[in-house]
């Protein structure tokens, strides 16, 4: 049954022009560089500098295999193309969410003159 599955999935690769392998690499080794760049755009914010730099480097990596995927890929169904719309709207809508809470608890907590108590809600 596992080998049925991996030829299955293999042979999406074929059928799509896409290789599952490198898709895979891509989307587990941008996981790092994305987080240091969330990282690094909450240290920029908190310093009062701008975060458009890491803020691109952010979206870049969030969107780098699918960005593989519409490069390499041929005769993709729509029905991918729209499910991968919707799965990057909710990623970039939660970590926008996210960015900003850390943003703004990275503030406050540099900042001895406000408190919690002081957040409106």
């Amino acid at each position: 049954m596992i080998d049925s599955a991996q030829a299955w999935f293999l042979s999406l690769g074929t059928n799509y022009g896409v290789n599952p392998w490198i898709f895979g690499a891509i989307y587990v080794g941008a996981i790092p560089f994305f987080l240091l760049s969330i990282a690094w755009l909450v240290r920029r914010a908190r310093a009062g500098r701008s975060i458009v730099a890491p803020a691109m480097l952010a979206g870049f990596f969030f969107v780098s295999a699918y960005l593989y995927l519409a490069i390499a890929g041929r005769n993709i169904p729509v029905w991918v193309w729209l499910f991968l719309t919707l799965l990057v709207a909710w990623g970039a809508f939660t970590t926008i969410r996210d960015t900003r809470a850390r943003v703004a608890a990275a503030r406050i907590d540099g900042d001895p003159s406000v408190t919690r108590d002081d957040e409106t809600p």
